[in-house]
């Protein structure tokens, strides 16, 4: 835990959203939220390098992209809100976006991806699918890869650590940094970031 909390901005053009992400943000550790607004330039002006402004809404990609390029000029960790049927997440994230977060993000994601994006990862939910050049810069370890691999081979984690020679206990601490990195404690939810994000081969997977 940081001794000093991050600073969250919540920029959305629906209240009820804002709301409910500001409210969500106001009760994590670790999380101070700073203001939730409507206005980009509000925010840019309440944030500051290395602050974390999570961003929803509804423009085109193009003046997306020009808000994201704004606020990450100023050394503002951007995370934008997109879903799945729409075409943000590349732009946003060549403008300087360093997170795309679904709209079917729970909780749990939400706060996973701000701690992440803060500490100067990347993060993509899983379910956005988007191209390579988006795909988390976040370090997965090559022991991590090997237990992706066997978590979507239908592994427990008690073939795991005999798979790799390893303890049990060491099994659960990585899975445990490895679902603090996707967001989800759900062993499917590894299988699909990790297939998504071409960190296992689809061609190794049989499910």
């Amino acid at each position: 835990m940081r001794a000093e909390a991050r600073k969250v901005a919540v920029v959305g053009d629906c209240p009820l959203l804002r709301s409910g992400v500001a409210q969500a943000i106001e009760g994590a550790d670790g999380l101070t939220l700073v203001l939730a607004t409507r206005s980009a330039d509000e925010a840019a002006r309440a944030l500051a390098a290395g602050d974390v402004a999570l961003v929803d809404l509804q423009l085109t990609p193009v003046c997306l992209a020009q808000v994201v390029g704004r606020l990450a000029a100023g050394g503002v960790a951007v995370v934008v809100f997109c879903s799945a049927r729409e075409n943000h997440a590349v732009p946003a994230m060549r403008a300087g976006a360093r997170g795309c977060l679904s709209r079917q993000a729970d909780e749990a994601e939400l706060l996973a991806a701000v701690r992440l994006v803060a500490d100067g990862c990347s993060y993509v939910s899983a379910d956005l699918a988007v191209r390579p050049d988006t795909e988390p810069s976040c370090h997965v370890t090559h022991r991590e890869r090997q237990i992706l691999e066997l978590i979507a081979h239908g592994e427990t984690d008690h073939a795991i650590a005999a798979r790799l020679g390893i303890s049990e206990h060491t099994v659960h601490s990585h899975l445990d940094r490895l679902r603090d990195k996707v967001g989800s404690r759900r062993r499917a939810d590894l299988t699909r970031f990790a297939l998504t994000h071409d960190i296992i081969p689809a061609a190794s997977w049989q499910g």
